[in-house]
């Protein structure tokens, strides 16, 4: 029982609310809130949703009421729907981008931090080169090159996980590849060299698993970034075609011209979700990333200490 209770205290996030105290726990728990939200909501969408995502109505621009919630958009979607579809969406696009980004960061930062050479001058030049380009810009050109910038469901948010995950791969591959470099240097590296281990064994049993302990922080808030990226790319028309899938960024470009004539249901929902889902996600990845700096958790410590001595003084 100890020994479960210990691995369930190493997780994460779990470590994280055990070490917070005040205003951070107070982040991080509205953090954990809203990024369960979104989780329950993109797991449970087609329970949650009355009607589905792709399915049209006579009644178009229609207020809310108890047949549509949420009122509909101009096209004769029940803007509900729609808000809780895209939240599936999102977390479909989210999985495949990071995935592919931390599976391709990872290889790739351990090779060049490792081996070094020209193949670590190569990847540095062009994982340099990527991130100079802006984020959303990048994301559109690989749309337009892999779907001409619309597509149905399924390529859809593949076009979209790929043109995100091109984005973030440099991310990765920097952290990895500065941790590899620091982690080459140890004596425990260097004792598997003297007995001969190899460079593939090196790599994989001694440095990923202490190169990677950062990952879940990134992980967090890359989430919120392909998020915003997503929601771009379908803002700006090269997202997903809305009669195959709900996504929150389309959805909120054919809003604006509703706003104007005061049709304000139609934008304000889809924006909402936006917000909270990247507020919840964000304060996550923040939270943790506090949490885990040494720095940050001494003052902590000793800020507690301090109140307890002064709560003994006072009682005295």
């Amino acid at each position: 029982m100890e020994t479960k209770k210990s691995l369930l205290s190493r997780l994460p996030v779990i470590s994280q609310l055990k070490k917070s105290v005040g205003l951070q726990r107070g982040m991080l728990v509205a953090g954990i809130v809203l990024t369960l939200m979104f989780l329950l909501t993109a797991a449970l969408a087609p329970l949650i949703a009355p009607y589905g995502a792709t399915q049209r109505f006579d009644e178009t621009q229609a207020a809310p009421s108890s047949v549509h919630l949420w009122g509909t958009t101009a096209g004769g979607y029940d803007v509900f729907s729609r808000t809780i579809g895209g939240a599936q969406t999102a977390f479909m696009v989210i999985v495949v981008a990071v995935a592919l980004s931390i599976f391709l960061g990872v290889i790739l930062g351990l090779l060049s931090g490792y081996l070094g050479g020209w193949l670590d001058r190569i990847l540095v030049v062009v994982a340099d080169a990527i991130y100079a380009f802006p984020t959303l810009l990048l994301a559109m050109v690989m749309s337009i090159a892999l779907s001409q910038g619309r597509s149905d469901v399924w390529s859809g948010i593949f076009s979209a996980a790929i043109s995100i995950t091109v984005v973030f791969i440099p991310q990765y591959f920097r952290v990895i590849r500065a941790e590899t470099i620091r982690l080459k240097a140890e004596p425990f590296v260097e004792s598997a060299i003297v007995v001969g281990a190899s460079s593939v064994r090196i790599m994989a049993r001694h440095i990923y698993k202490n190169a990677t302990r950062t990952l879940p922080l990134i992980f967090t808030l890359n989430a919120s970034e392909a998020i915003l990226t997503l929601a771009g790319l379908g803002f700006l028309g090269f997202g997903i075609e809305p009669s195959t899938a709900a996504e929150w960024g389309y959805d909120l470009n054919h809003a604006q011209s509703d706003a104007t004539a005061g049709i304000w249901w139609t934008g304000v929902f889809p924006g909402v979700a936006i917000v909270l889902t990247v507020l919840g996600l964000t304060l996550l990845g923040e939270s943790m990333n506090d949490l885990n700096d040494p720095r940050l958790r001494g003052r902590k410590r000793a800020a507690k200490k301090a109140r307890k001595n002064a709560k003994e003084l006072v009682d005295a």
